[in-house]
């Protein structure tokens, strides 16, 4: 069964991008179509950078880690010069993935179906009865590469096997996150936090790039920090967009609490909230060396996963890690509601476009800009 590919021809997209100017938002069908998905993940998830793990998982020769991006396998592995080399875990006799653990140590990537190996530099050693193939073709059949980087502990990895260096798409976020009090490389990995939603995984970075919704949703996030107009910071770049959201005052002669999370007893003064584009969260809560790291992506129209890795500064307490998510997991459940109420909205067709709020939202504007240019067919 054939679909119609999804295209954004330019005079629409100028269109589009004047109503975005006056404050109407993209297509509410683009939360709802599969065509809209499938663009999205071969126009936006297949060049750009995708968190996946550990660095400290591929540091050893042979370590290789796997991961999905949206849905394509990928393995990342460390050569034995060093380099780290990222292919796409997909084997090049019949397609089968090569490597299904999630991760480990190798001296050479085995597909397990067939046993064709692969050096860690991805090129085919060898294929069981290839020699009485005429004219096998090996040197043309190694894995087809991707890229993969590093930022401190944490581990990225690219469809594409040239892309802009994982730095640009960062931009300044390894800088805010030193001035926040946060050095990433004196942090430890705790654990890993799996999630899914039942909504477009654009409705749930877009909760994510507004705290408009903080003082009547997250109540207990807006006790601790001042999520007024006024003082709650909101900053758009080119390849993402961060918040700053300072601690709320004591009222003048009012105590400090002493039990549970305060956010007030170490190093790091605000909350810091990084979403770079086009999926990955990077959040900094107030009080200790914290960070938290992870994407949200596509599993359908009307469907997402998400998944965070939490890291806090080596001699931060386990009392603090479990009050630090007792307010962040209360954070997540209300945020799981409000996404898919909007899901069930938008799915209901009553609406053809929404109204952003252009002060309060305008990471909301400055995202769908940049979705917008993404899947413009311009460049298609």
């Amino acid at each position: 069964m054939s679909h119609t590919p999804f295209a954004v021809a330019p005079e629409e997209a100028a269109s589009i991008a004047r109503d975005l100017e006056q404050g109407r938002t993209l297509p509410l069908s683009w939360y709802t179509d599969p065509a809209v998905t499938v663009a999205e993940i071969d126009r936006i998830y297949s060049h750009t950078w995708q968190y996946i793990g550990r660095a400290a998982d591929v540091a050893a020769v042979g370590q290789f880690v796997t991961a999905d991006v949206a849905g394509r396998p990928i393995v990342v592995v460390r050569d034995r010069d060093g380099s780290l080399n990222a292919f796409h875990n997909v084997c090049r006799h019949r397609g089968a993935k090569v490597v299904l653990e999630e991760c480990g140590q190798r001296r050479t990537l085995q597909c397990h179906y067939h046993a064709w190996t692969y050096g860690l530099d991805g090129s085919l050693k060898g294929a069981p009865r290839s020699k009485s193939e005429v004219g096998f073709p090996q040197d043309d059949l190694g894995l087809r590469k991707a890229s993969a980087q590093t930022w401190g502990p944490f581990l990225f990895a690219n469809l594409d096997a040239a892309p802009e260096p994982l730095e640009t798409q960062l931009a300044d976020v390894p800088a805010l996150t030193a001035g926040a009090g946060v050095d990433v490389d004196n942090l430890k990995f705790h654990f890993r936090v799996e999630y899914d939603l039942k909504c477009n995984w654009k409705v749930a970075i877009e909760n994510y790039l507004e705290c408009y919704h903080c003082p009547n949703a997250h109540p207990g996030f807006s006790h601790v920090l001042d999520t007024d107009m006024t003082s709650y910071q909101l900053v758009l770049e080119p390849t993402l967009a961060w918040q700053n959201g300072p601690l709320r005052q004591l009222s003048q002669g009012v105590a400090p609490e002493i039990t549970g999370y305060t956010g007030r007893d170490g190093a790091v003064p605000e909350g810091r909230y990084f979403a770079v584009f086009p999926n990955m969260k990077v959040n900094i809560n107030p009080g200790l060396p914290n960070l938290s790291i992870g994407p949200i992506v596509p599993m359908g129209p009307d469907n997402s996963h998400g998944f965070l890795d939490y890291y806090f500064g080596a001699d931060v307490s386990q009392q603090w890690i479990d009050d630090m998510m007792v307010f962040d997991n209360e954070v997540g459940a209300e945020d799981t509601v409000l996404v898919e109420s909007v899901q069930s909205g938008i799915r209901s067709g009553a609406l053809e476009h929404g109204r952003i709020m252009l002060e309060s939202e305008k990471l909301i504007a400055g995202y769908q800009r940049w979705l917008l240019d993404k899947l413009n067919t311009k460049d298609a």
